[in-house]
C-alpha cells in the first residue's frame, strides 16, 4: 500500500521544495504512476536526479514517483486546501531527469532503445535513460523482458533490470550472454 502523505513528508523535508503534492495518475498508456507535483523554495528548482535519489534514501523503490512536475504554486481550493482535481495533466509538464542524450552505437544498443521506446511509450531513449526514472515499473519490466528474449534469442533474469537499469549496463549483460558459449563437454 502506498501512502501518498508518507512521500509528500519526505520531499517537503528536501530543502530546495517549498511545498510538494503526489498523486497516483494515469499515463498515455493507461497505467497508474505516481507523480510529484514540486514548488521550490528558489531558483533554480532541485534536480529531478538530486529529489530521486533523497526519496529513494527515505523510502522503499515502490513509492519513488516517476514524474515529476514543477509548478510557481499549487492550486487551492475556496477552503485553502490543494485542489487535486486542478493539478495539470502530465502532457507536456512533466519535467525529465537531465541526462543528455546518447545515441546507441551499436546493433545490441540500438534493439535496447527500441524496445525500450515501445514498451514505455517515451519517443526516445538514451544510452543513460533509467528505466524506472523514464515511467517503468515492475509490470512493464516484465513485458520489456519479454519482448527482448523474442528479439535477442536469450533469456536474461528480470532482475538483472534491477542493478541495470541503463541501456548502457543492460547492453553490457547481454553482449556477455551473446559471448559466453555453450559447454560441449559431457
Amino acid at each position: 500500500r502506498i501512502e501518498l502523505g508518507e512521500i509528500e513528508a519526505v520531499l517537503n523535508q528536501h530543502p530546495g521544495l517549498r511545498e510538494s503534492v503526489v498523486t497516483s495518475r494515469e499515463d498515455v498508456r493507461g497505467d497508474k504512476r505516481l507523480v510529484a507535483y514540486l514548488v521550490p523554495n528558489k531558483e533554480p528548482a532541485p534536480a529531478i536526479r538530486e529529489l530521486r535519489s533523497f526519496l529513494k534514501e527515505k523510502l522503499p523503490d515502490y513509492m519513488v514517483p516517476s514524474g515529476y512536475v514543477l509548478l510557481d504554486s499549487l492550486p487551492l481550493t475556496l477552503n485553502g486546501k490543494v485542489d487535486r482535481r486542478a493539478l495539470p495533466d502530465l502532457g507536456g509538464t512533466e519535467q525529465q531527469e537531465s541526462n543528455a542524450y546518447v545515441a546507441p552505437q551499436d546493433e545490441t544498443e540500438r534493439i535496447l532503445c527500441r524496445v525500450w521506446s515501445e514498451v514505455l511509450g517515451v519517443h526516445r531513449v538514451g544510452l543513460d535513460d533509467d528505466f524506472f526514472a523514464l515511467g517503468g515499473h515492475s509490470l512493464l519490466a516484465a513485458k520489456l523482458f519479454v519482448r527482448l528474449d523474442k528479439e535477442f534469442g536469450r533469456s536474461l533474469p528480470l532482475s538483472v533490470l534491477l542493478s541495470a537499469p541503463t541501456i548502457r549496463s543492460l547492453a553490457e549483460h547481454y553482449r556477455r550472454v551473446t559471448e559466453q558459449k555453450p559447454n560441449l563437454s559431457l
